[in-house]
């Protein structure tokens, strides 16, 4: 790798030229300056951030923690606010708490969880991060995060009650509202909800999407028709007989895993989705494209919170706190048309 030294002996200038062109400074002539380019890249010139930064007495380094970075939801967030960062040359340094892998799902119940937190933030404020993006394993409000901590923090795929800290999520019920209301154009007034658990603020949010679609559209709402899956498939077969048993002609399950369940008891049944029964999950996982047929599903905006983070985190950075208007940002999801659908 080229020093700023090497490259004005190899250009016949001095440091100061190569700075000021490197700098993107404009008192250097045209020629001079597309020369010392030219040259800086043919030697591949990497810029010193740290050394630059620390005159600037910031390091335009992101601290980004994970609470497991092998949940499906945490790499693309991650390269969303990467992809942002790389636009507005920022850099950033990346923690993973691992606490999925550790102590399976129920990991934000343990009291190690705290604990975990406070060190891993800890770590990367005496990297001297400019500011750190947390990002939840599951999308749910974050009840441990600590006041007044010295830089500024903002949440990703989670949120919290303090308004200091914005945070970012996708919006369960605009999701739903889609969801159904694809169900009811393509000839649906019968409409089974496949659910997670009643208690998830998900579950709730996606059935006020569902009873607003219902509602726009003239159709009654009737809580039968609404079955817990528990978020797994062995419990979704079981809510796919009751509502099969009531007659629905289309069912909304909440995730593409309970999905899975309407396949397989359908397939017991001898009665085909996309045929028989219109179908749409959610969060877009792998498997949905691999059933048979395969599955209609919203499409959480995975990338795009990431992108949002890290525009909220600079903008804080470079304009300050009251630059940002809201604490809680929705972003839509997307409904991705496949052959669960009759045609």
């Amino acid at each position: 790798m080229a020093t700023i030294r090497e490259i004005a002996k190899a250009c016949g200038v001095s440091i100061s030229t190569v700075s000021n062109v490197l700098n993107n400074k404009s008192n250097v002539g045209e020629d001079t300056r597309q020369k010392i380019l030219d040259t800086a890249k043919e030697m591949a010139y990497i810029p010193n951030y740290m050394a630059k930064n620390l005159k600037l007495k910031t390091t335009k380094t992101i601290g980004i923690i994970t609470e497991d970075l092998t949940v499906f939801n945490c790499a693309e967030i991650v390269d969303g606010i990467h992809e942002f960062f790389d636009e507005h040359g920022y850099t950033f340094l990346l923690g993973n708490l691992r606490l999925y892998k550790k102590y399976d799902n129920e990991f934000y119940h343990r009291d190690v969880y705290k604990k975990q937190v406070d060190t891993e933030l800890n770590k990367m404020k005496a990297k001297q991060v400019d500011g750190i993006i947390y990002i939840g394993a599951h999308c749910r409000k974050i009840n441990y995060i600590p006041q007044g901590f010295p830089i500024p923090l903002v949440l990703a795929y989670s949120f919290c009650s303090n308004p200091d800290i914005p945070s970012v999520i996708f919006d369960d019920e605009e999701a739903a509202y889609q969801a159904t209301s694809a169900l009811i154009k393509n000839g649906n007034r019968k409409i089974g909800v496949i659910a997670g658990e009643l208690s998830s603020l998900h579950t709730k949010e996606r059935i006020n999407g569902y009873k607003r679609a219902l509602g726009d559209a003239g159709i009654p709402f009737r809580c039968n028709l609404i079955q817990e899956g528990n978020w797994n498939k062995t419990q979704s077969i079981c809510a796919c007989k009751t509502l099969m048993d009531e007659a629905v002609t289309a069912i909304f399950a909440m995730n593409d895993i309970m999905a899975g369940g309407v396949y397989e008891f359908t397939a017991r049944e001898e009665l085909k989705v996309g045929t028989d029964l219109d179908l749409i999950g959610f969060d877009n996982r792998e498997v949905a494209q691999a059933y048979n047929p395969t599955l209609t599903t919203i499409k959480l905006p995975l990338n795009r919170i990431g992108r949002k983070a890290a525009e909220i985190m600079i903008n804080i950075l470079e304009n300050g706190r009251e630059s940002i208007q809201k604490n809680l940002y929705k972003i839509n999801c997307e409904l991705i048309i496949r052959d669960s659908l009759r045609k």
